[in-house]
């Protein structure tokens, strides 16, 4: 009879005291850890991938968004060499495609979430082992600047927006506000999983009235100079997160010495990213270039005239009395796989290729702005 009522008495306390047991051992778990039991399990920090040659596609925010298209394009990769895609996540109008947490772009309604699960796509695209790369326009951005119209380049006669030969308007690249707002995007995007940050439009305007525009902070300096000083921010704000960067220039900038009055040096920018991307689509080059009456017919010469020129004016500059400069960049060259000049069949895609490869280029993107890719190049 007494063991009976130690053992109703033993149950009892269990039972009404279990709060205060539990609540004790986590006390003393944790102090054994020196951790909190919920800081311990908490996913490590994300790191950089391992580089890879970048064999990449681009597909705009609409692509993106559907299920289908997607699918689609995931198996239009297998057995391919193509290996990344590029996705526009602030495209040339500047509104951005997926629901951002930026108090800024909340504030301004310069998102409209057509992407509705943008980390779970980047999952999908990272389980068949493609690499993802986020597309940021920077300068040219009509969403930004007509509801931040002070930070816009603005137009001498009017006091109002400047606007180039599309009927767009742009940010004015001399202001540091417009440098913090692009880099909330790119942090932004690189927390949701993106490997790269490709940033486009990183340059001043290069027409329409180009006399009429106005900038707030040029303060004596050169465009070359303010956008170099653009493209060391990003590296200094960027190099430690856990994704590379690169920027698209104008594909004249690796045979050309001056800004071409756009700011663009492919030095400047060699200092800062990890990869620089000119667009050398041989269609964008003028008749007479290279003595071709149609460059866009001869797209192994072009391209591999301008790697060539590239990778000649990105080697090692030794300074008397002075350190080295070492250009961090790779050349990873935008392609063109669309149809302006000439109809760009398998064949001249492949040659495109072949000349980047031959020439030093690392990798390459492929641009048809409505993403139509009728040819893969094979493995």
């Amino acid at each position: 009879m007494a063991l009976l009522t130690l053992i109703t008495v033993t149950a009892f306390y269990l039972i009404t005291q279990r709060t205060k047991i539990f609540a004790g051992s986590n006390y003393n778990l944790n102090k054994t850890l020196d951790v909190t039991i919920e800081e311990k399990i908490k996913e490590p920090p994300r790191t950089k991938p391992e580089e890879i040659e970048v064999k990449a596609i681009y597909l705009t925010s609409n692509s993106a968004a559907s299920s289908k298209t997607i699918d689609k394009f995931i198996d239009f990769m297998k057995n391919t060499e193509l290996n990344a895609v590029v996705i526009d996540i602030k495209d040339y109008s500047g509104t951005l495609s997926y629901d951002s947490q930026i108090d800024l772009v909340n504030q301004l309604d310069n998102d409209h979430n057509l992407i509705k699960d943008l980390p779970g796509l980047i999952q999908k695209l990272h389980d068949n082992n493609i690499y993802v790369i986020a597309r940021q326009t920077v300068f040219q951005d009509p969403e930004l600047s007509a509801k931040k119209p002070n930070w816009a380049v603005k137009n001498k006669s009017t006091g109002g927006l400047w606007y180039d030969y599309k009927g767009l308007t742009w940010t004015d690249p001399t202001q540091q506000a417009v440098w913090d707002y692009n880099l909330q995007i790119a942090k932004e995007a690189i927390n949701l999983g993106f490997d790269e940050i490709n940033f486009d439009y990183i340059r001043f305007p290069s027409d329409g009235p180009m006399k009429q525009m106005s900038f707030a902070n040029l303060q004596g300096r050169t465009k070359a100079e303010v956008i170099a000083a653009f493209f060391e921010f990003l590296h200094k704000n960027l190099k430690d997160e856990p994704a590379y960067i690169s920027g698209d220039l104008f594909g004249y900038t690796t045979e050309r010495e001056d800004d071409m009055n756009i700011g663009q040096q492919i030095e400047d920018a060699a200092l800062y990213f990890d990869y620089v991307c000119p667009m050398v689509y041989p269609s964008h080059y003028p008749s007479g270039h290279l003595n071709l009456a149609n460059p866009a017919a001869h797209p192994y010469e072009v391209i591999g005239q301008a790697i060539q020129k590239g990778v000649e004016s990105l080697q090692p500059v030794e300074i008397e009395g002075q350190e080295t400069i070492e250009y961090r960049a790779k050349i990873r060259p935008w392609l063109q796989a669309f149809n302006i000049g000439a109809v760009y069949t398998p064949s001249m895609i492949d040659a495109q290729i072949q000349a980047s490869k031959e020439n030093g280029g690392f990798g390459y993107l492929l641009w048809n702005a409505r993403n139509v890719y009728n040819y893969a190049p094979s493995n």
